[in-house]
């Protein structure tokens, strides 16, 4: 069975120009170094600072972490819209769960095991039950999201006793050098992630799942088996982000805290999918995404103070150009694709229909 995957949706046809190739496949890193340079040099005494640095990669690393777990889905076809949601939950339920009198360690594995329960709930409905993952994970957000409030009241939980464990606020608190742990462990799972999906044959089928299910299950990948997968993988991420909070918060938590992150690990996501692997999303292209985000963010409210428009203004319209790019690129490429004479003999290096899987591959619809 050939397992080969690649997706060409965005990627430059053969014997295009270095730097056409450079611009497609790169350009998102490009425009990202562009930015910072730019607000660097108009403000270089607050942008372009080890302290800013720190803050932006403390203060991000969750909104990471989560672009990551919605990105994992998304490469089998599918989308996660209760990211937000689960987080707020577990952020919650991982300082409740302390002051009810359970060991700090306890909580955190009880917090990964509800976030695995969730990811299965959602892959269960849409597999077995046929729902449309747009549907049925909004509708499971919307339910956690009204578990959050049960168990808060809808009220801030707050350990002025200080029951919770000294060690669990270390987990968000250490740093290693210049690096914020947070940062650390956002980008180790992004590490992880890349090679799982590059490297080993998970990669290859998920990629072929969402490319194609129905020539996937004909080449023998277990479709049903990596969906699943691919949505209690997010669901435990998903939870690892609310422990995080939860850690980072001195002992207090909100219960509308959550739902606020997934439209920027949409577009984190979204835009990844424009870079490193054109047409396919990627934890590389995810993680240059939320860079690109968090600098055109922090550049834009340092040069236009106390504007709190800015980030949702910013995060909306890049979602759009992100899902535009994708979208016409690609029925451009099958546009080129479709036009080429069917006598044409194929270039050396070029993947026949035999070798590869979903030659055109659109992002999972919102």
């Amino acid at each position: 069975m050939n397992t080969s995957v690649r997706s060409t949706a965005l990627e430059p046809p053969r014997g295009t120009p270095w730097y056409r190739q450079l611009t497609t496949t790169y350009g998102l890193v490009v425009l990202t170094a562009i930015l910072f340079v730019i607000f660097a040099i108009l403000r270089p005494n607050t942008f372009a600072t080890l302290l800013n640095f720190q803050l932006l990669a403390s203060s991000q690393s969750i909104l990471l972490i989560l672009a990551l777990a919605v990105t994992i889905p998304m490469i089998a076809g599918k989308i996660d819209l209760s990211i937000g949601y689960g987080a707020g939950l577990w952020q919650v339920m991982a300082l409740n769960l302390q002051l009810l009198g359970v060991d700090y360690r306890l909580s955190i594995l009880l917090c990964l095991v509800g976030g695995a329960l969730i990811g299965l709930l959602n892959a269960l409905l849409v597999e077995l039950a046929q729902v449309d993952a747009f549907i049925a994970t909004l509708a499971t957000g919307q339910v956690i999201f009204a578990i959050t409030f049960w168990i808060t009241g809808g009220r801030q939980i707050t350990d002025s006793a200080g029951q919770r464990a000294a060690a669990f606020d270390k987990l968000a608190a250490w740093s290693a050098g210049p690096l914020p742990g947070t940062f650390v462990i956002a980008l180790v799972l992004g590490l992880v992630i890349f090679v799982l999906l590059e490297y080993f044959p998970i990669g290859r089928y998920l990629y072929a799942i969402g490319a194609n299910p129905r020539a996937a299950e004909l080449t023998g990948v277990p479709r049903r088996k990596y969906v699943v997968g691919a949505m209690v993988s997010s669901g435990v991420m998903v939870a690892i982000a609310g422990v995080l909070i939860a850690s980072r918060s001195n002992g207090v938590v909100q219960s509308n805290i959550g739902p606020e992150f997934l439209l920027p690990a949409l577009t984190a996501a979204f835009l990844g999918s424009t870079t490193i692997r054109p047409g396919r999303m990627n934890a590389l292209g995810t993680i240059i995404g939320v860079t690109i985000a968090t600098i055109g963010i922090s550049g834009l409210q340092q040069l236009i103070p106390g504007q709190f428009y800015l980030e949702p203004l910013f995060n909306g319209l890049t979602l759009v150009a992100a899902i535009t790019i994708a979208s016409v690129t690609s029925r451009r490429r099958v546009a080129r694709a479709e036009a080429t004479p069917p006598n044409k003999k194929p270039v050396a290096g070029d993947p026949s229909p035999a070798t590869s899987v979903g030659t055109a591959v659109s992002p999972p619809p919102l």
